[in-house]
Formats: structure tokens, sequence, C-alpha cells
């Protein structure tokens, strides 16, 4: 019998919408969220009777909205962006944010850490994605002429070539050459914007969602699109399983789970409808979403500030 998410538990975490989730790859016990509060929080997994976690750091300095938190994957470091135009690298071991990065003009929208922890990349609202050293020095910017969409989401595709995924307001996915400054492919295909992009944990396919409430799936190594499935709502956040062949993805109406094998949708997570103790009367739009390393746990951060942790039954 297939296993169903089940809700484990919910907890108040922050004063306004949780934005963001991460999670270090190499310490199961670490997440870190990023939240409207201005405020980040690292948590720490203890699963016992009273709590799931427990927050061990709470990470003060930017002076608007966290829009997207990156942990190291060994949970020493932290990487914000945020709605007052900075990124911030935390030492978690002092809770001091060790640089910040100046240069974007607009708000940043999205942040993302390569896989050998050395370049940061990150979007903005001016339209730029820039790429950074861990000293905060500005190493190039990607911007076509003329060109004025946000970048809404930016991921970083690791190897021999490295290559930076986008996604833009007008409904556009970029890929660039990081080598060269260049566009390698651009993929059109969604009728509205583009909030979020996930990529499958085997750097294989990308998933992309927004406005249109689309699912569009992408072949990474032919640069196409492969298939889509329908939410029926705007798309806020996307993730892959990183054990199962699954697909999640948040939307004001409820969570959809869907295996890729099938195409089956497996789940409609919607709060209002759970059989829990938490009475709640309609549902709570999730803007973000999280596995555990392990595949165990689904982290899933609202608007009311709370975060709910669902297992697997």
């Amino acid at each position: 019998m297939e296993k169903k998410l089940t809700l484990n538990s919910t907890i108040s975490a922050h004063s306004g919408w949780i934005t963001s989730i991460s999670t270090a790859l190499n310490d199961f016990k670490i997440f870190a969220t990023g939240s409207r509060d201005f405020l980040i929080l690292i948590w720490e997994i203890t699963q016992n009777k009273d709590s799931f976690a427990i927050v061990k750091k709470r990470l003060y300095g930017h002076s608007h909205f966290i829009s997207d938190v990156v942990l190291s994957p060994d949970g020493k470091f932290c990487i914000s962006s945020s709605w007052d135009s900075t990124l911030r690298l935390w030492d978690l071991k002092t809770c001091k944010t060790v640089r910040r990065f100046l240069g974007h003009k607009k708000d940043i929208l999205s942040v993302a850490l390569s896989s050998d922890n050395r370049l940061i990349v990150s979007g903005s609202r001016d339209s730029t994605i820039k790429l950074w050293n861990t000293l905060g020095e500005c190493k190039d910017t990607f911007v076509e002429p003329k060109y004025t969409s946000w970048v809404s989401c930016v991921k970083f595709l690791p190897g021999e070539d490295p290559l930076i995924l986008s996604s833009y307001w007008d409904g556009l996915i970029k890929l660039w050459k990081v080598s060269t400054n260049q566009i390698k492919s651009k993929l059109p295909g969604h009728k509205g914007y583009i909030n979020c992009l996930a990529v499958s944990p085997d750097g294989s396919l990308c998933a992309s969602g927004g406005k249109d409430g689309t699912v569009m799936l992408w072949d990474l190594q032919e640069e196409k699109h492969l298939y889509s499935l329908e939410s029926g709502d705007v798309i806020a956040s996307l993730c892959f399983s990183p054990n199962r062949y699954w697909l999640c993805a948040s939307t004001p109406s409820g969570i959809k789970v869907w295996d890729l094998e099938t195409k089956d949708l497996l789940e409609d997570l919607r709060l209002n409808k759970l059989n829990s103790d938490e009475e709640i009367k309609k549902d709570i739009p999730c803007i973000a979403t999280k596995w555990t390393i392990d595949g165990s746990f689904f982290l899933t951060g609202h608007i009311d500030g709370k975060l709910r942790i669902w297992s697997l039954k």
C-alpha cells in the first residue's frame, strides 16, 4: 500500500509569511526558514514528543522581506536574499553577517549556491542576474540589452561548463553559460509570470510554475519541454522528493503531489480538509516547500507564519 502524507505537527515559527525553506545537504537535522518578518531562523530537528524541531539561531540584519535562504551543505553558513536589495552571507556559529553583497538596484527575489560553494548567483527585479564570489565581489552580470522583465528565480546547474537556470516575469526560462555570459537557450511556454523553478535530484529535469497554474517539466540535457501538469491555481513553490519520483507544488488552494512516472495526482493536501487538532475554516496558502534530505518529512511554510511538518504513513 502506498504511503500517504499526514500532518505530523504545526509550529508557530514567524510573525510574517514564510517565504523560503532550506535544508543542509550533509546534515539531516539542520534547516533554515526565511520570512516577511525580516528574520531567518535556523532549526534543529529533534523529533521528540513535545516538538519536531527547535530554533537554534536567529539571524537579524535585513531591513525588508526575506525572499530566499540557502544553507551551505555542512550547515555552517547561510546565504539570504531580500527585498532590501542585498544578499548576506552568515556565519551560523556566531550568527553574524560575514559579507553584505551590494550591487542590485531593486529587490532580490532569488539566490543560489554553486555545488562547490565558491559562487553565488542572485536574481532581481532590476532584470539582472549577478554572479558573486564569497568575498561579496560581483564577478559578472547577466542581462539582455533592453530586456526589462524581473528575474523571479535562479538555479545553478553544475557540470564542466556550469549553467545558470533562470525564470522571468514574462514567462520565459533562460539558460546562461557562466563561462561566456551568453544565453545558451530560451524555453518559452508559460502564459504568465513564473514564480519558481525546481531541479530534480539527478539534475536531469527542471520543473517550472507560476501564474498560469501549469507545471512544465523540461529535459535539461535536450533543453526541451517534456510534458505539463495542471494544478488549477497559481503555483508559489515547487520541489522534488529526494528519493521518490514525486513532484510537489504549492498553490493558494492546496498542495499537489504528483507521481512523475504515472503522472497521477497522489495528494491534494488542504489544511481545511484535515482531521487534525488544529481547526482551520479555510485553507492557508503555502509559499515554501522542502523535503528533508532523507525524504522522511515534508516541510511547508505558510502565510500565517506557521511551519507544518508532514510525514509518510
